[in-house]
């Protein structure tokens, strides 16, 4: 059965960590795959993320299974750090939560149960968007349609065209939001901008599906929630699809949620039974370990201000290497007006360079980025900005 297989080809974003592994080239830069670096390159474990561990560690007592949707404690710290402990869904009673391996686990429950529950619903992604949402949702067996998002000549946010398409989305289909820090392109509605948005897919009947990977990486852990929170409307119905890889650095940890908002307790209940059918026939039950420390940090006043302080360091690190990045391009004589890349929130550039840029960075200077030409601003420090900035003046 196996002779006959052809290789697949390789992830267009994890593939090309592989092939950087393979690099042996000394001056290669990695700038690729989602995954925060400090100033010395090195993606760290947070100092807070330590000690919770260590007190999960001195006080579990068994690695018996949990339940299929992970431990409720875990689900309430969730809920409390989308919406804020006194926010009407949560004292409502009308959201529950899902603990899933990651928040592409999350995304694929969520394909899972459309597709079983409502398989005449389509899924509105914005074009572009996160190369692996496509691989999720087809696997799901969703039907993949998508609305404009982003005006390459403006580098900016095709608003006019965006709010259009939404505009025509069918009552009954999902429409797959970024929550902050859009990736690829790291160009995010503004507040007023949201409120269209919430008041257009209510009106067409339209479910909001909300992938918030990057909580804490634009503007703060609770300003990041702006648009998640303008979407919950009275009454209102969504998706939540949430990852703490990045604003906790548990990356191998697999650490996501999946929350269901519904009018009432009881269809938020109804749902979620629905989702768990769907995990069993997965991955069974959650991981227990990123979750409980993730618990532990948020239920801990000290370990949550001592979270939220590292989470700003390394927002602020973005940020400041963007600035650092824009000087460089222009001291480097590349042609064109990059400040742009300023006014991006999160980890991500969507920089303009084109496919064939790409190609001859990888080839000549060993420099590893998406073809889109997305680059993960966490991964420049103060020892590579300068080759990095020296060879994208070589291509340009």
């Amino acid at each position: 059965m196996f002779e006959t297989i052809e290789m697949a080809p390789p992830d267009p974003i994890l593939g090309l960590t592989e092939a950087f592994n393979k690099d042996t080239n000394g001056a290669k830069i990695n700038l690729s795959v989602g995954v925060y670096k400090d100033a010395n390159g090195q993606t760290p474990i947070l100092e807070s993320v330590k000690q919770a561990r260590q007190r999960v560690l001195d006080t579990e007592k068994t690695k018996s299974y949990k339940p299929i949707n992970g431990d409720p404690a875990y689900g309430a710290a969730v809920r409390a750090m989308l919406f804020g402990a006194g926010h009407e869904i949560v004292t409502s009673g009308r959201a529950t939560t899902a603990h899933t391996p990651g928040g592409t686990g999350a995304l694929r429950v969520a394909g899972d149960y459309l597709h079983s529950l409502h398989p005449k619903s389509a899924i509105w992604v914005s074009d572009p968007t996160w190369a692996n949402h496509a691989n999720i949702f087809e696997a799901a067996g969703l039907t993949i349609k998508k609305y404009p998002y982003f005006d390459a000549a403006t580098n900016s946010l095709a608003w006019e065209k965006m709010i259009a398409a939404l505009g025509q989305v069918p009552a009954g289909d999902a429409v797959l939001l970024h929550g902050c820090c859009h990736n690829p392109t790291g160009v995010d509605p503004l507040p007023a901008q949201w409120g269209q948005i919430a008041d257009v897919l209510a009106k067409r009947g339209a479910l909001p599906l909300v992938d918030f990977a990057y909580q804490g990486f634009a503007d703060g852990i609770d300003e990041d929630a702006a648009g998640l929170h303008t979407l919950c409307k009275p009454g209102c119905e969504l998706l939540i699809c949430s990852s703490f890889s990045k604003n906790f650095g548990l990356y191998n940890e697999r650490v996501g949620a999946l929350t269901v908002v519904a009018g009432t307790p009881q269809a938020a209940e109804a749902v979620m039974s629905h989702m768990k059918r769907c995990i069993r026939c997965n991955y069974s039950n959650p991981p227990a370990h990123g979750a409980a420390v993730v618990t532990t940090i948020l239920n801990d006043a000290a370990l949550k201000a001592q979270w939220q302080g590292e989470v700003k360091q390394m927002r602020d690190r973005i940020n400041a290497m963007r600035r650092v990045f824009v000087e460089r391009l222009a001291a480097k004589g590349v042609k064109g007006d990059y400040s742009f890349i300023n006014r991006q929130r999160g980890m991500f550039s969507f920089s303009g360079l084109n496919k064939d840029q790409v190609q001859a960075l990888r080839d000549k200077h060993a420099i590893y980025i998406v073809g889109s030409g997305r680059i993960n601003v966490a991964g420049m420090t103060e020892a590579n900005i300068d080759a990095l900035c020296e060879a994208i003046a070589g291509v340009v």
